[in-house]
């Protein structure tokens, strides 16, 4: 199933979708409003999150899915969202004529331990339809596609559309600013909705499609498909959770293979669309911070 959160007046419901209909799972007794209370359910049951929602379904009210899109907020609140680096092959040749990164990018690339790194709070994460964020000190900003992982006490429940924004100009001033250029106010987008393991089959078999449109006009556009990616969730979650203390509720970015060129950057009032397969497209604005 996907699931969703929508808004309606000063609270959110939860709605679960699968092929035939939606269901406003906040309507029933049990009244989940959040994708997490699911997760919560289903470990202590010993479920998986699509069961415990199947065992909603007979007395949820069911929605039009459109009126849904048209009143989607961010799908989760995590406590962390983290990200992990050099995934695919193009990321680390991306690097290969800016000076003294292209060395640590390709021993990431290559090397058993990949790159994990701290990436935002629920506040600096921003849902479907809001605005991302370029810094004011940056002349060189790029979104970047990304499955993302959605966990639950460390553990895979499920996937949605990550856009994790970067200073490009700052990262490659020099490779010790790398958290000012990813961490910082909007740096980071989740949605449209939760997709789980029924519903998005192989996470590593999944197309991927990012376009930037700006006063009408498609100024960029490419697809890719995250059997590029050279690790598995299961080993990038593995690195994350490593002597870590993990919060209970979290998000981790897979990555990135569609890189726009030196001569693409990110400018206020840019509309992004980033597309996976069988999770849905998350768009977003972008705002000059």
């Amino acid at each position: 199933m996907r699931y969703y959160r929508i808004e309606r007046g000063d609270s959110t419901s939860l709605i679960a979708a699968d092929e035939s209909a939606a269901y406003d799972l906040t309507a029933t007794g049990a009244a989940p409003s959040s994708f997490f209370e699911l997760a919560s359910a289903a470990s202590l049951t010993d479920r998986s999150v699509d069961d415990v929602a199947r065992g909603l379904l007979d007395e949820a009210p069911t929605v039009e899915l459109s009126s849904v899109r048209e009143h989607l907020v961010r799908p989760v609140d995590p406590d962390e969202v983290w990200g992990a680096g050099v995934t695919y092959a193009i990321s680390q040749e991306a690097r290969e004529e800016e000076g003294g990164l292209a060395e640590a990018y390709l021993n990431a690339y290559e090397a058993d331990r990949p790159e994990v790194y701290f990436k935002a709070t629920p506040s600096r994460t921003v849902g479907p339809n809001d605005a991302v964020g370029i810094r004011g000190d940056s002349d060189w900003d790029a979104a970047e596609p990304e499955l993302s992982i959605v966990l639950y006490e460390g553990e895979i429940v499920g996937f949605t559309v990550g856009n994790d924004v970067c200073s490009r100009s700052i990262e490659r001033d020099n490779l010790l600013y790398l958290p000012q250029s990813k961490t910082y106010a909007k740096s980071c987008a989740l949605g449209p909705c939760i997709a789980t393991g029924e519903s998005i089959g192989d996470p590593l078999d999944v197309e991927m499609r990012m376009s930037i449109h700006r006063d009408g006009d498609t100024v960029f556009e490419e697809s890719t498909s995250t059997s590029e990616m050279v690790r598995t969730c299961e080993e990038l979650v593995d690195y994350f959770t490593r002597y870590n203390e993990v919060p209970e509720a979290s998000v981790l970015l897979t990555g990135t293979s569609i890189i726009p060129p030196d001569d693409v950057t990110l400018l206020a009032d840019d509309e992004v669309h980033i597309e996976i397969e069988n999770i849905g497209t998350l768009k977003n604005t972008v705002e000059q911070l």
